[in-house]
């Protein structure tokens, strides 16, 4: 299965808990972390509900 490289942009002090968690769900919660994930439907949700913390990077 394909795979997609994401990586935090954005601080999450100061931000709701539900975007903390899901951070932590991506594998993220420090700043220029860069983990690679598996491209499914939730993985994409998960960046899209971030556009501002989150980055998909090539």
């Amino acid at each position: 299965m394909a795979t997609i490289k994401i990586k935090q942009i954005g601080s999450p002090i100061r931000r709701p808990e539900s975007q903390k968690k899901i951070l932590i769900g991506l594998g993220l919660g420090k700043m220029h972390r860069v983990v690679e994930v598996q491209d499914t439907p939730e993985v994409r949700g998960a960046i899209a509900k971030l556009p501002h913390m989150v980055a998909v990077i090539d």
